[in-house]
């Protein structure tokens, strides 16, 4: 796990590590395999960081580092959901005082979910969890959103066969 000594930097320095892993390539579950993990690895108290993707009107399971979590999601259910459904990105302090929330894995105390589209519209979520109450801020949705613009650039047609 990286040690931020500079916050500052943090985010500039993670857009350029995602910005080389997905360098030219359009697999868009290879590209959300590889930044689950620079994420998980990156990021300082997550226990999960993943994808889920939109399929007939449920959000379900993609590439992601963590414990097992749920494989399917109904859209504007939980915080996944609800950022699908919504389109707006949600930075949740206590998972236990949102309405309806799923939980997928008991140790998840704050999470931040950014809706993914690509030219065609919703494609899925980025979804971390920590254990920290309160881990995410508006400043890591603001780091996180150009990393997830980087990957709307993946192919993301296998969702409308």
């Amino acid at each position: 796990m990286t040690i931020i000594s500079d916050e500052s930097s943090f985010y500039p320095r993670l857009f350029k590590q995602a910005e080389n892993l997905l360098g030219t390539e359009l697999d868009a579950i290879a590209n959300m395999a590889n930044l689950s993990s620079l994420l998980f690895m990156e990021m300082e108290r997550l226990n999960w960081a993943g994808f889920y993707l939109a399929q007939d009107g449920q959000l379900v399971l993609g590439p992601f580092q963590g414990n097992p979590a749920c494989v399917r999601i109904e859209l504007g259910t939980g915080v996944c959901g609800t950022a699908a459904a919504s389109g707006n990105p949600q930075v949740i302090a206590n998972v236990h005082d949102f309405p309806g929330h799923i939980a997928c894995d008991a140790a998840s105390n704050s999470e931040l979910v950014i809706p993914l589209c690509d030219s065609q519209g919703l494609v899925g979520v980025l979804d971390l969890d920590s254990p920290d109450l309160g881990r995410f801020t508006e400043a890591d949705l603001q780091g996180l959103m150009p990393i997830t613009q980087l990957l709307s650039q993946s192919d993301f047609s296998f969702l409308r066969r």
